[in-house]
């Protein structure tokens, strides 16, 4: 014979509060701050009640838990306001590609430059790309010396993360801000 399916409770995430707290006895902080020692939880409870508030853990890994006396719907705003600040604060960073050619010509390379120098203001990385056509393969050194011509002028700002190298008919250099 089968037995029914008993629906299982989703396991909540945050600290436990008022009747979730299963342990006997929980270190009591009150509202204002006051340790009041080792007390019964059911104790606890009915203080938290009687102040209008609510008993939420907040160190359930310690012996005994430590349990504070506290409003938990503004306890739990308090925490999302300080993870959204967090999230804000934190810059994720880029890699941002600046392809050039061998033959580039110096307005256009300029154009690039100030391009690349934008990117490491924000904060990101730069991958400078550059692609060889047909018979210009046969002239790889040139495209070493346009590389190395970038890493010169931007010495003071960046620093080279991966030194240039061939990769078929391209030519890869990465580079980090200081």
């Amino acid at each position: 014979m089968r037995r029914p399916m008993r629906p299982v409770a989703p396991e909540k995430d945050g600290p436990r509060v008022n009747e979730d707290i299963r342990i006997r006895e929980v270190q009591l902080i009150d509202q204002d701050g006051q340790n009041l020692g080792v007390i019964q939880t059911r104790d606890a409870i009915l203080r938290a009640q009687e102040a209008g508030l609510d008993l939420v853990e907040i160190a359930p890994n310690s012996v005994p838990p430590v349990c504070k006396i506290l409003d938990y719907g503004r306890f739990k705003y308090q925490n999302q306001k300080k993870a959204n600040e967090a999230r804000k604060k934190q810059h994720i960073v880029e890699i941002k590609e600046i392809k050039l050619r061998p033959g580039i010509d110096t307005h256009d390379y300029e154009v690039k430059m100030k391009a690349i120098h934008r990117f490491f203001e924000e904060g990101d990385k730069v991958k400078i790309t550059l692609r060889f056509r047909g018979r210009e393969m046969a002239h790889q050194e040139l495209g070493y010396k346009l590389l190395n011509r970038v890493k010169e002028e931007l010495a003071t700002i960046a620093k080279v993360e991966a030194e240039p190298s061939l990769e078929g008919r391209q030519m890869i250099m990465v580079l980090a801000p200081r």
